[in-house]
């Protein structure tokens, strides 16, 4: 199904970038890759949907990359979540060929662990503070008034998911304040709620004449 709008970021963490594929009527859809260099050169193709609520239904996602491949859905459904995860080749192999630590499983050992949340973040992915900007109007709300927020986590490119704890605080003229346990940014969004400057991972290109 063509989708009407389309979206592009630059990396700015590693050489990479993402491409999105999306519709906002009636919550929102979208269908992306992501690519990046580290810590091995690796392709995430994504799908995710959200309700009229803002909360997401559902994200397939699936990752390859010399000589394996992995992939894991997470539906929402009653406020749990159902995770299952894939694997074909070697993925571990490839990673510490590359001197880096082994990856976890694909999918969630505990999916009870992810109670309570109702957005599902993609790492690397500028897209992802897009679903809980708009869930919870940030845009439009209150400047100075913190929303902490837990998350299903999707690790790339393990695909291993984790329960994050996230604060978002709505700045005004199109700036949410990002934290977690890891960084503070401010996020800059144009008027559809979509991320047009990630500091630290990612910038939205446009098309120039």
């Amino acid at each position: 199904m063509p989708l009407p709008n389309a979206v592009f970021w630059e990396r700015s963490d590693v050489p990479g970038a993402e491409h999105a594929l999306l519709e906002t009527r009636d919550g929102l859809y979208a269908r992306g890759t992501l690519l990046a260099s580290v810590p091995v050169p690796f392709a995430c193709h994504y799908e995710v949907r959200t309700g009229p609520d803002g909360a997401t239904a559902r994200l397939d996602a699936r990752t390859e990359g010399a000589g394996w491949a992995r992939g894991v859905r997470l539906e929402l459904a009653a406020g749990r979540w159902r995770v299952t995860g894939s694997e074909q080749g070697n993925l571990d192999a490839e990673l510490t060929r590359s001197g880096h630590a082994r990856a976890g499983l694909p999918g969630c050992a505990d999916p009870d662990l992810l109670y309570g949340a109702f957005d599902v973040g993609l790492g690397g992915s500028a897209l992802s503070a897009t679903l809980p900007v708009r869930r919870l109007g940030l845009l439009g709300s209150e400047a100075g008034v913190s929303h902490r927020l837990s998350v299903a986590w999707v690790l790339l490119p393990s695909l291993e998911v984790v329960q994050a704890d996230q604060i978002y605080t709505p700045l005004g003229d199109g700036r949410v304040r990002f934290a977690d346990e890891t960084a503070s940014v401010d996020l800059i969004f144009d008027g559809d709620g979509l991320v047009t400057d990630r500091p630290g991972l990612a910038r939205r290109v446009t098309a120039s004449a």
